[in-house]
């Protein structure tokens, strides 16, 4: 075969090869592929064009027999791609050339006019969607199955006193299964970052075809409904251009896995001899090669660092779109893997949170004597004088010199006798100490949001009535 004969095969593989006069450069095929990690969309690209060919023969761009053909080349292309048979090509570039040129191969010259009314910048923003959503609702249930780890936790725990800290100095008792659900809170905006995100993922560009819109009677609602999508783009510039559910995701990712790594870091304390509130079970543990005491808390470690990827994901997708005119550019291909990154990132560390939160085993009598150390109980002498009729910043004053007694003493309040307390206030009594232990601290918080018990009890039926409302519905 002469020169020119193989440059005009490799010009014929590609699909737009009629106007070059000569082949791609081979680094540049290499780099400017992107089918190496795009290949992921395999399935949601057939479901796209399956819903594609059905509304063109709806409209009477194909025949009803053409349309049949395709879908069923697609479903052997499919079945070819999930059991390992086929043949990725790079320089068919992309996972729509690649299907494409199978579909092609397997039923002649009527596969390509499956791509009649569309262009592949309408057909990956339309995958990258319907990809997105299906993982959105993925990480839905692990989230939610997250939550019903912490509320079960906090319920078993709901009477464990710990320190609640500021500046992680022991500031007042709470309960642990308190500070549970103020996880659960925390996880709560992000599942509705979550479904605010769907509602803006599931929007379909197809039929914006190239920029402008295609000359075919397409029925854009027909192809929605198929799909699934709430409603078509409204702009046709807009759809191919638009990445902001990309970014939009990866902001909710990025705020997940910044409280999964607040979380993380509490566990980690948690675990070390110093704390020693709680015990992981050896299978979410390592150890280490020098050290056999070692029981490492890698889990939470390595969630806590991922955090750093999957906020550096955000910050690449909104450098990438910064600077992009209207309407499509190659720039859009470095959209995928930081955006599949994420996916994956966030359904791993959620996975694993979900398995070791219900297996987590609280140290109580541990907890309960840090909470004993450091004056947590103060502010309820502070509050007890006021209720007796103290201004406050007396009050305040008054406790302090008790704490500081307390100090040079090397007790807690609670360990004072009432002669030592009263040579800072006459208006003590012996009621003092009903407030002045953790029991009664905790439980004189009795509000909605408080700490007490009995909140955390009702706390934890409304967020189970929560999570079953969202299943049901």
């Amino acid at each position: 075969m002469s020169d020119d004969q193989t440059a005009n095969k490799t010009r014929a593989e590609k699909p737009w090869g009629g106007r070059f006069t000569e082949p791609t450069d081979a680094f540049v095929e290499r780099f400017t592929a992107s089918v190496s990690f795009d290949k992921r969309l395999y399935h949601h690209d057939i479901t796209g064009s399956i819903a594609h060919a059905t509304m063109l023969a709806k409209v009477g761009v194909l025949t009803d027999s053409e349309r049949d053909q395709i879908i069923a080349g697609l479903g052997e292309v499919k079945e070819e791609i999930e059991s390992g048979r086929f043949e990725w090509s790079v320089t068919l570039e992309d996972v729509h050339m690649n299907i494409e040129a199978a579909l092609t191969d397997r039923i002649g010259s009527t596969g390509k006019k499956l791509h009649t009314g569309r262009s592949r910048n309408d057909q990956v923003a339309t995958d990258i969607r319907l990809y997105l959503r299906d993982e959105i609702d993925v990480i839905a249930a692990e989230l939610t199955r997250l939550q019903a780890g912490l509320i079960a936790l906090a319920e078993r725990e709901a009477d464990t006193i710990m320190p609640g800290f500021t500046h992680l100095q022991t500031a007042q008792p709470v309960t642990f299964g308190h500070h549970m659900l103020a996880w659960y809170e925390m996880l709560e905006r992000d599942y509705g970052r979550l479904l605010d995100c769907r509602k803006r993922v599931n929007v379909m560009p197809l039929g914006a075809a190239a920029l402008a819109g295609t000359t075919y009677p397409i029925d854009r609602a027909f192809t929605a409904e198929l799909l699934g999508f709430d409603r078509a783009s409204g702009n046709s510039l807009d759809s191919v251009s638009d990445r902001d559910f990309a970014i939009e995701f990866c902001a909710f990712a990025a705020m997940l896995v910044t409280h999964l790594s607040r979380f993380s870091e509490e566990l980690v304390l948690w675990t070390s001899a110093q704390f020693n509130f709680i015990d992981l079970p050896d299978r979410f543990c390592t150890g280490s090669s020098i050290m056999p005491q070692k029981k490492n808390p890698d889990v939470p470690e390595l969630v806590r660092g991922k955090t750093g990827r999957v906020n550096g994901h955000l910050i690449a997708l909104l450098t990438l779109m910064k600077g992009q005119p209207l309407a499509y550019n190659k720039d859009n291909q470095e959209d995928k893997e930081p955006l599949f990154d994420a996916v994956d990132t966030v359904k791993g560390c959620l996975k694993a949170y979900g398995d070791m939160i219900p297996a987590l085993q609280v140290n109580r009598e541990e907890t309960r004597l840090a909470a004993r150390r450091g004056f947590s109980t103060a502010t309820d002498l502070a509050d007890y004088l006021v209720k007796k009729g103290m201004p406050f910043r007396d009050a305040h004053e008054v406790v302090g010199k008790a704490v500081g007694f307390g100090v040079r003493e090397k007790r807690d309040l609670a360990d004072l006798t009432l002669a030592e307390l009263k040579q800072f206030s006459d208006t003590i009594g012996e009621d003092v100490f009903d407030i002045l232990t953790l029991e009664g601290s905790v439980s004189a918080r009795d509000h909605l949001g408080g700490t007490a018990p009995a909140q955390v009890r009702a706390a934890v039926g409304r967020a189970r009535a929560s999570l079953e409302a969202r299943d049901a519905g």
